[in-house]
């Protein structure tokens, strides 16, 4: 058996519940894990609400990112022993494989071994932001020392592993938060420079720090109005990389920015890299790589115990962390 989270309605984190349920054995290429520490997502939020890409299918399981030890490995199933401690990379239906649970049976080409280094509650804080970050700004935007990057809603946890992977290269960061309360924690995250975008003209701000030229590269989960601010301050063949809808405002297309620079505004979802193999062993590569050097170090924002799951939505909601919010379980 097995305490997993599903909701049964949609709506906001009071829904959740937490259900016991039979805990089937793997199947051809799955592996079950007892769960050890659960990764939040705003994601994860959406879906609870009816208002993600993968509509639910009631009574819902629900979760991306977990981390724990092996319990058992289905038939095909090769490199994963029973005992081994591993994570989950998102890339999976969450009504079918949610991991929200003490123990929860997942697909086994987008789960990986856990270095020694990382704790359980570490390792929960990794896969989701790295390899959002990593596919956005390495794989596709080609990110180099010689860029300028904009990172919107900088202090999420995609936003921080961004700032951290955009410093790894050597580019220069430009984190927005909407007031200037985050500043002080942003500037000691790593970002080189801080706009307030509810108390600033973000246009103009980036054109100062990059000396009217623009930006190369914007990696923005927002969207909304704020997209024609960006596209103004935009270097010519620059990218917009959207991969997020937080303002919940209708986005405009910047055409007049678009013609006169040559940019590109591109959609994005992790799953681009995860359904793509090699894609996927590039991005594994690099995120562990880094976490072993130290210039990837996951920033947890606040911990929660299983049995406080709804209050750990509510959390997460808030918007006040800054950084990952992990839920323990014991």
């Amino acid at each position: 058996m097995a305490r997993v989270v599903r909701f049964h309605e949609l709506g906001g984190p009071e829904v959740l519940k937490i259900d016991t349920l039979d805990l089937p054995p793997p199947g051809p290429g799955e592996i079950s894990i007892d769960v050890r520490a659960l990764g939040l997502n705003r994601a994860e939020a959406l879906f609870r609400a009816g208002q993600y890409l993968e509509q639910p299918t009631l009574p819902s399981r629900i979760g991306y990112e977990a981390a724990g030890i092996v319990r058992a490995v289905g038939p095909g199933v090769s490199g994963f022993a029973p005992g081994d401690a591993v994570a989950t990379i998102p890339g999976f239906f969450m009504s079918k494989y949610g991991v929200y649970a003490d123990a929860a049976v997942v697909p086994a080409a987008i789960t990986v071994k856990t270095p020694e280094f990382l704790s359980f509650t570490q390792a929960a804080a990794v896969w989701m932001q790295y390899m959002t970050a990593y596919g956005a700004l390495i794989d596709i935007a080609g990110l180099t020392a010689a860029d300028t990057v904009v990172i919107p809603a900088a202090s999420s946890s995609v936003g921080i592993a961004a700032i951290q992977i955009a410093r790894a290269v050597g580019a220069t960061t430009i984190a927005t938060t909407r007031t200037g309360a985050k500043r002080p924690a942003l500037h000691a995250l790593g970002a080189h420079h801080v706009i307030a975008t509810d108390e600033q003209d973000v246009t103009g701000e980036i054109l100062a720090l990059t000396g009217n030229k623009g930006a190369r590269v914007v990696f923005d989960p927002v969207a909304g109005p704020m997209v024609e601010k960006l596209a103004a301050a935009t270097a010519d063949q620059g990218i917009i990389v959207l991969y997020g809808l937080l303002s919940g405002a209708p986005t405009p297309f910047p055409l007049l920015a678009a013609l006169g620079k040559g940019l590109t505004l591109r959609g994005y979802t992790l799953f681009e890299i995860v359904s793509n193999p090699a894609r996927l062993a590039s991005g594994k590569s690099y995120v562990l790589d880094g976490l072993s050097s130290g210039a990837l170090n996951p920033v947890i924002a606040r911990t929660f115990p299983f049995e406080e799951i709804v209050a750990a939505h509510r959390y997460l909601e808030s918007n006040q962390q800054i950084g990952k919010i992990v839920v323990e379980v014991s």
